[in-house]
């Protein structure tokens, strides 16, 4: 029969686990895998031809936004978006709900064709983007017309730059899911949504 002291150190395990983002604890047990160039892969990630054009049709006729995720291997923000703010249940959900997110590696050589039709190595197409350092996540318009053949930094609608923490996160992902970009930039939307 288990004493007092196991049942105080599981009440305080269970407390903790409970404490949520603040402290970085985590309520389950989450491990994404780690792909053969080092990346970590969330299940729900996108298996593409690397057209984006393409890409974003699909997420379109599946009623989701879709995202293009840069990482870079031994990226330590990079481990965190998927060890901590991936890893809370909340978050993976709603983003695997309602939106598509293609991974690329920022140094990757995998030909990609931009909105444009441009194809060019993972690598060419950061820097044609403007993507300087990791984790860094571009959003895309909820209707592929309006991208109109328009390069990806030019067709997005946000941008997160680098590491969020978790409640930043999520609510980067809900201000693209309700469109407030056309109202407010992100910073007004965290101000009047509880940031």
């Amino acid at each position: 029969m288990p004493g007092r002291r196991t049942f105080l150190l599981s009440a305080l395990g269970l407390l903790g686990g409970v404490a949520g983002w603040s402290r970085g604890a985590r309520s389950e047990h989450y491990e994404p895998t780690l792909g053969d160039d080092g990346l970590h892969k969330q299940p729900f990630f996108l298996q593409s031809f690397l057209d984006l054009t393409e890409d974003l049709t699909l997420a379109h006729e599946r009623d989701k936004r879709f995202a293009v995720m840069w990482e870079l291997k031994g990226c330590p923000y990079c481990r965190e978006t998927h060890l901590v703010n991936f890893a809370d249940h909340e978050i993976r959900a709603f983003v695997q709900r309602h939106f598509d997110i293609l991974q690329l590696n920022i140094i990757g050589a995998r030909h990609v064709t931009d909105f444009d039709g441009e194809t060019l190595p993972e690598k060419d197409l950061a820097r044609k983007w403007g993507v300087r350092f990791t984790p860094t996540t571009n959003f895309f318009p909820a209707d592929p017309a309006a991208v109109e053949g328009r390069p990806g930094h030019e067709a997005e609608v946000a941008r997160m730059p680098g590491y969020f923490e978790p409640e930043d996160f999520l609510a980067m992902y809900r201000f693209v899911v309700e469109r407030a970009y056309r109202e407010m930039d992100f910073r007004a939307y965290r101000r009047t949504h509880g940031g």
